[in-house]
């Protein structure tokens, strides 16, 4: 069963995830952004980031944008439990979509909530 994550910025829904990608050993996941409002977009997180004086690296040429954690952000799985970790960050450029990485999410809960990249890494490392 394919897990969704719900994203929340400044406590409005924004889209989901399904967190395709992670480090286990890192405690980090991450994965392209669904969103679900339309002018999601680099003009959209620029704006944001610069009105909550969130630190950001960006390319306006190429609609580039990466943030450094943003405290408002906030991802729930689908039992609605919150998926914490010590940072987050939202990168990618109009052109190609945008990837949500959430850093440190603490062990047991990471194996409880990623099992499926677990196993993917433990059956990789012994390879």
């Amino acid at each position: 069963m394919e897990k969704i994550y719900t994203i929340y910025l400044g406590g409005e829904v924004i889209g989901y995830t399904k967190f395709e990608n992670a480090d286990p050993p890192m405690g980090v996941v991450f994965g392209k952004i669904k969103s679900n409002i339309e002018n999601f977009d680099y003009e959209y997180i620029k704006t944001y980031c610069q009105d909550h004086q969130i630190d950001i690296d960006d390319d306006p040429a190429n609609n580039f944008i990466g943030t450094r954690s943003i405290p408002s952000l906030k991802v729930t799985n689908s039992k609605g439990i919150e998926i914490k970790g010590i940072g987050n960050q939202i990168e990618g450029m109009d052109e190609e979509g945008f990837v949500l990485s959430l850093q440190g999410i603490a062990y047991p809960f990471f194996g409880e909530e990623f099992p499926h990249h677990v196993k993917v890494y433990e059956t990789n490392k012994r390879e």
